[in-house]
């Protein structure tokens, strides 16, 4: 993480030159005071908001929340904020303190310098996970930030919380209960927590949140110079066919003859996912399991392209090759 500290005081400065210092390979800590910032330290988060992970304030809390409150946008997108009085008695999770990382900076600032780390996240101080670091720590796709938030309400307050899961990962939590099949859901539970790439899950009529795991790989072939639109629209079109979320794809795959179409990278940016590229020897070896097509290996080498690179990025083939007018998109699930 990136984390700029910012001070007011002579005792402030000597606690952000020691943060600044400490040797870390998880924290790159750059202090600014507030007599060394040209226009001052306000000006200075107006610049810097988006380019940092987190700001650590040496300061009074109240100093800190005037200067950040015009920026604060949500909890998904907002950096860390840190406080830490310029005793260095405390250092206090002040915002984004899930997924922003502000609870585990706190700690760690605070074992740094000898204070009390302040967390006042209900969840943690119950010693249990929220949905968004259960979600967090296993990367999954938060498909709706708003029922998150309600199902850790229900867990904050000891409620029945049913869990469906693809990959048996289990959140911690005292009460919780496996639910086996959607169709079939224990009405009597208070809520649930669905981690699925499922696109429709179906009525599920109490509570819930749905978590994306990324277990989809998509293999890609297309003809020489398709648009990334049309190309992100089949990757759509061949997943909603099989009732699956592009929320859950983990990667994309191609030939090294397709390294440079820019329909593809792009389309891999859109899912923000990497796009891996195979080449053609590493097709060879197992292209003899798939579909082959003369015209395809006359022009770039090897009979076919989306089911083999589909196949090599791991998974269980879920689609063996789906055409969309100069594309083939192929799909296997981990």
């Amino acid at each position: 993480m990136k984390l700029a500290c910012l001070s007011f005081t002579d005792k402030g400065y000597a606690i952000g030159e020691q943060l600044a210092n400490l040797p870390s390979t998880k924290y790159l800590v750059e202090h600014f005071s507030n007599s060394e910032v040209q226009g001052g330290i306000k000006n200075f988060i107006s610049e810097s908001w988006t380019k940092y992970d987190g700001f650590i304030f040496i300061s009074a809390t109240g100093i800190a929340v005037r200067m950040i409150s015009p920026f604060i946008k949500n909890k998904s997108k907002d950096p860390a904020i840190i406080v830490v009085d310029d005793t260095g008695k405390f250092a206090i999770s002040l915002l984004s303190g899930h997924l922003g990382g502000a609870n585990k900076l706190a700690e760690w600032i605070a074992e740094e310098i000898g204070a009390i780390p302040v967390i006042t996240t209900a969840s943690d101080n119950r010693g249990i996970d929220s949905v968004d670091v259960f979600a967090q720590r296993n990367n999954y796709y938060i498909e709706d930030m708003v029922s998150a938030k309600e199902i850790t309400s229900l867990m904050v307050n000891g409620k029945r919380i049913g869990i469906y899961t693809e990959d048996e990962k289990i959140i911690n939590y005292d009460n919780i209960e496996i639910i086996s099949d959607l169709s079939n859901i224990d009405l009597t539970l208070d809520g649930a927590i669905i981690v699925t790439s499922m696109y429709d899950i179906g009525d599920i009529k109490i509570p819930y949140t749905i978590l994306r795991p990324k277990n989809i790989n998509i293999g890609i072939g297309c003809r020489k110079g398709i648009e990334s639109d049309y190309i992100i629209e089949a990757i759509k079109a061949a997943l909603m066919n099989k009732n699956l979320s592009f929320n859950s794809i983990d990667s994309m795959g191609t030939v090294e003859v397709k390294k440079f179409e820019l329909g593809i990278i792009k389309a891999a940016e859109y899912f923000k996912c990497p796009l891996k590229i195979f080449t053609i020897d590493e097709i060879k070896q197992i292209e003899d399991m798939f579909q082959k097509s003369q015209f395809v290996k006359d022009t770039i080498g090897v009979y076919s392209v989306s089911e083999p690179c589909a196949y090599l990025l791991g998974g269980k083939m879920i689609t063996r090759k789906s055409r969309f007018d100069g594309v083939t998109i192929s799909i296997s699930k981990q």
